[in-house]
């Protein structure tokens, strides 16, 4: 019997509530990061090539995560419109969209491999990539970026479950991805007795196709079993198919912006030299780690923000902001203050070469610093995406990335600062972020919950 997601709840905003949704959702949140986090730590202590290894997976995941990050804005777009309708007791009208939305993003997924696999050596020469790091930046993709339509499949059913306001089986789904990932890594990458050769690179790549593909698998069943979402799609397209397909432009367009800052940051690190691009891959994958362990409450805030604009519950809009910001701060802190304490442990993970480790820590108080302030941006830009505000989200990224990142950048390596530069301009360009979106929710909400 399918479970029941859209009991209201009275729009519970209490902290147990918040963390109910917060806590699966963070732990869901870091799978994608876990696998790129997995592949490092195990490719980075292989006996050959390891610090080249180690570079390759930092240039390709950055890609990668680039086209999910474009494409995988399904899940905020599927996760607010349902939510609003979840508000508005109206769920039976929009049921048939998650499977629409489903096919087109699959469906847009396979053109994007038919059309970047020819190209994938062109395209890591764009990031500086040469030499046996070239090599290895392809070994990697051409495997890897196979799991790219099983990935939003993912993350297309976990946007329906979030606006059905349930985190608890995307939880599930990815915790299975994230150990499957682990065992196969270390089974693929070194070997295992004489059944199975070490396949190095490769084996990492080919962990994380499989762990995606189950993941997948597991999306499906849960979706079928658990709710009354159609997994078959069926026309003619839902009425709120336009509002999803703007939605989705603005965020891609927002997320190309996003990326633009990812690429810069990427391709100047590599052009520093192997030990810096390597140190950078362990700092910037930490700093997704921090990002998606913010982003559970930020989760929450979109999920709940959706279901109250629905229900044009404008004072518990507020409060709920208020209590999210207070949460993030503490999360924030304490992910720096975790960091602190294991300062030098954590580089020793991933690489064993001290080169690459004094790079690494010459930067990470930065990341550490940034973790705050990327509490109050997450918060909102989830709150953001679950009213819908889309464009909002666009504009700021564009302005924040071509104005704040791009020049602080530019200047900061000018005066020859390399990875201090890249990091210094990602703290600004946060900030840039979440301070307007913090001034522009209260000047629209505060005088709508006054009337409330």
């Amino acid at each position: 019997m399918p479970d029941n997601f859209h009991n209201p709840l009275s729009n519970n905003i209490s902290l147990k509530h918040i963390n109910k949704l917060a806590i699966p959702a963070l732990i869901s949140g870091v799978s994608e990061p876990i696998l790129s986090l997995t592949d490092a730590a195990i490719v980075g202590n292989v006996d050959i090539n390891a610090t080249e290894s180690l570079a390759a997976i930092g240039i390709v995941s950055a890609f990668i995560s680039m086209l999910i990050w474009v494409l995988g804005q399904t899940r905020s777009a599927i996760s607010s419109i349902v939510s609003q309708y979840v508000g508005a007791g109206k769920i039976d009208e929009v049921k048939n969209l998650p499977a629409q939305a489903i096919f087109i993003i699959t469906f847009s997924s396979i053109l994007i491999i038919l059309c970047s696999y020819p190209f994938s050596e062109a395209i890591f020469r764009l990031y500086n990539a040469s030499g046996l790091i070239l090599d290895y930046c392809v070994e990697y993709y051409d495997i890897r970026v196979l799991g790219f339509p099983f990935t939003l499949f993912v993350i297309a059913v976990f946007g329906t479950f979030r606006g059905l306001q349930n985190t608890y089986y995307p939880m599930i789904i990815a915790i299975v991805g994230a150990l499957i990932n682990i065992v196969l890594d270390y089974i693929l990458v070194y070997g295992f007795q004489d059944i199975i050769p070490a396949m190095h690179i490769q084996g990492a790549a080919y962990a994380s196709l499989i762990a995606q593909f189950a993941m997948a698998l597991c999306s499906a069943y849960f979706l079928i079993r658990k709710t009354d979402i159609p997994l078959l799609v069926s026309f003619p397209f839902n009425k709120e198919i336009g509002r999803f397909l703007t939605m989705i432009g603005n965020l891609a367009i927002r997320t190309l912006a996003l990326n633009t800052t990812l690429y810069f940051a990427t391709r100047y690190a590599t052009d520093y030299g192997p030990k810096y691009i390597a140190a950078y891959t362990i700092a910037i994958n930490l700093w997704f780690l921090g990002a998606f362990v913010i982003d559970g409450y930020a989760s929450a805030g979109n999920i709940i923000s959706g279901k109250l604009l629905g229900g044009k519950e404008y004072t518990k809009l507020i409060r709920l902001s208020n209590r999210l910001m207070k949460y993030g701060i503490v999360v924030g802190l304490s992910i720096a203050i975790v960091g602190a304490i294991f300062y030098y442990p954590i580089g020793s993970i991933f690489t064993k070469d001290k080169d690459v480790l004094s790079e690494f820590r010459n930067i990470f108080w930065i990341v550490l610093t940034m973790q705050p302030l990327c509490a109050l941006a997450f918060i909102f830009d989830g709150m953001f995406k679950g009213l819908g505000k889309m464009k909002d989200l666009r504009n700021l990224l564009l302005i924040s990335t071509i104005l704040v990142f791009l020049p602080i950048l530019f200047i900061l390596d000018y005066f020859n600062c390399k990875l201090h530069a890249v990091f210094i301009a990602l703290t600004f360009w946060i900030l840039a972020r979440g301070i307007p979106l913090i001034i522009k929710f209260r000047k629209e909400f505060l005088p709508q919950s006054q009337n409330n």
